[in-house]
């Protein structure tokens, strides 16, 4: 990914942050030169400084089979918005786009048998909705291991994580401010946290 010096975020843990509160991404692979995508709920751990992602595809589908010995691609992007010319100081530019994306590259790692796939399953559940993690466990068991037979879980350690925050900081302080007053007064969501976004690079 493209990534001028300041629009870099400024640590890993913040790309971590920003992984783990926009987690449904979509992870790309290629095989004989054709790329495939899928879209996933992950989940993203840090340990001693080496960042871990893990989800699991549908067996059905056939990436599923693609990213055995592959090296995969996952993109973590949410809030993006339209910038408007019409918040510049001069008249001679043109309209661009704010967004901020992390992507993750590194080799998937099968995780084979029914006591990984639960764990993960069960890890899965705790993060997006632990509330329902009673009521999953108290399923029958051959209905879950039937489950489980239909899925391929997998995890990814991440060797090369590249995150971009497109936040106009290349422009001057009354500009950023015209954008953040445009955006925040939008009733649209992606660009009221843009603008929020934008508001905390000045903290």
């Amino acid at each position: 990914m493209y990534i001028p010096s300041f629009n870099q975020f400024p640590n890993q843990q913040e790309a971590i942050s920003f992984m783990q509160r926009y987690s449904f991404a979509t992870i790309v692979t290629v095989k004989d030169g054709v790329p495939s995508a899928t879209h996933l709920p992950f989940l993203v751990k840090e340990t001693d400084g080496q960042v871990v992602i893990s989800s699991h595809f549908a067996k059905a589908n056939p990436q599923s089979a693609d990213i055995i010995d592959n090296r995969a691609l996952v993109i973590f992007t949410e809030p993006h918005a339209y910038i408007s010319p019409k918040n510049y100081e001069k008249e001679t530019n043109v309209p661009t786009w704010n967004y901020l994306a992390v992507h993750a590259y590194g080799n998937c790692i099968l995780l084979d048998g029914e006591a990984n796939k639960a764990a993960l399953l069960k890890e899965t559940i705790k993060y997006y909705e632990a509330d329902y993690l009673k009521q999953y466990e108290s399923l029958p068991d051959d209905y879950k291991q039937r489950m489980m037979k239909g899925i391929v879980a997998f995890q990814i350690i991440v060797d090369d994580l590249q995150a971009k925050k497109k936040l106009s900081q290349n422009r001057t302080e009354k500009e950023q401010e015209n954008i953040i007053d445009d955006l925040g007064r939008s009733g649209n969501l992606n660009e009221k946290e843009i603008a929020a976004y934008m508001s905390s690079l000045k903290k």
